[in-house]
This record gives C-alpha cells, sequence and structure tokens, in this order.
C-alpha cells in the first residue's frame, strides 16, 4: 500500500519551507522539550486546524482535538478518557496559562445530534459522544418557530462551547487555578466559509468578532 502522494508532497514542501526556516526552533524545541502557554481544544474536522486559524509556529499551541470539540465533566472513575489526560497533562505538567475551547460552524457532529441522525456502526459511538451536549440543547430550548434549521444549529454549536467551559471547571485542578487567575478559559467559534473568528464574552454570553475591521479590508480586497 502506498503512503498519500499528497502527503509525500506536502512534506517536501515543509522540508524546502517551513523546516528551512525553523531548523532551530524545532532543535530547541527537541533539547528543551515543549512549553506552549495556551492549550486549544477544537473539533477533529480537517476544515478547522488552530495551528492555521492562529498562524501558531512549533511549540505554541498544545492542541487536543475531537468531534465536536467537546470535554466530559471530571469523572474520576478509572476509564480511560483521552481528552481529561490530554487536559490533566496540560494544565498539570505543561502549566499552560490560556484554555481556548474552538468551535466552528457546519460542524457534523452538532448536525448529527440535532437531527438525531441514523448511527453509522453499531456501536453507535459519535451518539454516545455527542450524548455531552445535551445540557446545552436543554438550555436553548427547542428551535424557535420562525428560525431556519440553519440558525438553530449555530445557536447549538455557541452553546455547546459555553457547555463545555462549564464542564472544564468541573476539573478541580481547572477550577483552582482560574480561580487563583492563573489560568484564564475561552471560548471561540470559527466560521470556515467566511474566516471570521468570534470570541466569547463570559459576561454577555454572546460571541463577538475580532479582527472585524482586518477581516473586512482582507474580503473587500483578495490580494491586500
Amino acid at each position: 500500500m502506498n503512503f498519500p502522494q499528497n502527503l509525500v508532497d506536502g512534506y517536501r514542501a515543509f522540508l524546502f519551507a517551513r523546516l528551512r526556516q525553523e531548523q532551530e526552533r524545532y532543535r530547541d524545541l527537541a533539547q528543551s522539550g515543549q512549553s506552549p502557554e495556551v492549550m486549544v481544544i477544537g473539533c477533529a474536522d480537517s476544515r478547522v486546524s488552530p495551528e492555521v486559524i492562529f498562524d501558531a509556529r512549533p511549540g505554541e499551541l498544545f492542541v487536543a482535538r475531537n468531534v465536536a470539540n467537546l470535554v466530559p465533566p471530571y469523572t474520576p472513575d478509572g476509564a480511560a478518557r483521552a481528552v481529561s489526560a490530554a487536559l490533566e497533562f496540560a494544565v498539570q505538567a505543561l502549566r499552560v496559562k490560556h484554555i481556548v475551547v474552538l468551535g466552528h460552524a457546519q460542524c457534523g457532529g452538532i448536525r448529527a445530534y440535532a437531527e438525531d441522525s441514523a448511527p453509522l456502526s453499531p456501536g453507535d459511538f459519535i451518539g454516545s459522544w455527542m450524548a455531552l451536549i445535551e445540557p446545552a440543547a436543554k438550555a436553548i430550548g427547542p428551535r424557535g418557530k420562525d428560525e431556519t434549521f440553519e440558525q438553530y444549529l449555530t445557536r447549538l454549536e455557541h452553546a455547546s462551547i459555553r457547555t463545555t467551559l462549564d464542564n472544564l471547571r468541573t476539573f478541580p485542578c481547572v477550577k483552582i487555578l482560574a480561580e487563583r487567575g492563573k489560568l484564564q478559559l475561552h471560548g471561540a467559534f470559527f466560521g470556515v466559509a467566511t474566516g471570521q473568528l468570534s470570541v466569547l464574552d463570559q459576561a454577555t454570553g454572546e460571541f463577538n468578532p475580532i479582527a472585524a475591521d482586518d477581516h473586512a479590508r482582507v474580503f473587500a480586497n483578495p490580494r491586500f
């Protein structure tokens, strides 16, 4: 079985461009280890890469990705929990200063929950995982009478981010450090089609665009 050619081509491009430019940084990271200040909990969706969206250099982001950028509540039951393990390492070992929950538009996991889609396999792993957003769905209520399904999905995508932030605060290490001001939690939402990034105002619960003027300039003049 041949390795995918597009990955080979991509690696060659990496060799002659980014690796050449950042070889010293890679060597330093190999010797001294990583010390990112930001953890991003993002979706596994191929269209929403945190490293690309934030133009991050090697070693700047500690990224954990899963379907619909979810975090289960703190459950110390001894079960293998990948998200909890990544969170524990980021907070306790790396001592990150920020955790960003990065949601996005057109999330397939959110849509699957909203549509109550049939299982893709007998295990229904997606269905079981997406049950985590039930509190978010209850918080926003059913689809409004004059609301399109797409508008409802956006509300649910936003609500899921807020619920995930609540779940993060159930972890003792997160709660304690946040209360001491040593760890900040953030919600963000990326528009796949527009490229617009919005950030959650936790006082109002609303998502507000950032760098809106720059975004408008780019779209007004694509060659900017």
